[in-house]
């Protein structure tokens, strides 16, 4: 069953975020994972949730997702993202 990752994303530092942005994909596609939102326009059709920047990953199953995550190839990445950015990340079963 495929599974999502989902982050709601604050950039702080759009420059040191542009190289997380660069190196991230490679992670990703290596534990079947791709992106199905990564950024764009986005509206509020209900409450008051509306983080500034929205990323969908989806992956084969919640266990690649975790997997992606816990990776050594990942791993510098959280770091170069927390040092850009505050944000959340969720791990979701799709159906």
């Amino acid at each position: 069953m495929a599974a999502y990752v989902i982050a709601s994303i604050d950039v702080t530092d759009p420059d040191v975020y542009a190289e997380y942005r660069a190196q991230v994909p490679a992670t990703i596609e290596q534990y079947g994972g791709r992106f199905v939102v990564r950024g764009g326009d986005k509206e509020v059709l209900e409450g008051s949730w509306d983080p500034p920047r929205i990323v969908v990953l989806e992956f084969p199953d919640a266990d690649a997702a975790r997997r992606w995550h816990s990776s050594e190839e990942y791993a510098p990445l959280i770091e170069l993202r927390r040092r850009a950015s505050n944000g959340h990340l969720v791990l979701v079963d799709g159906v």
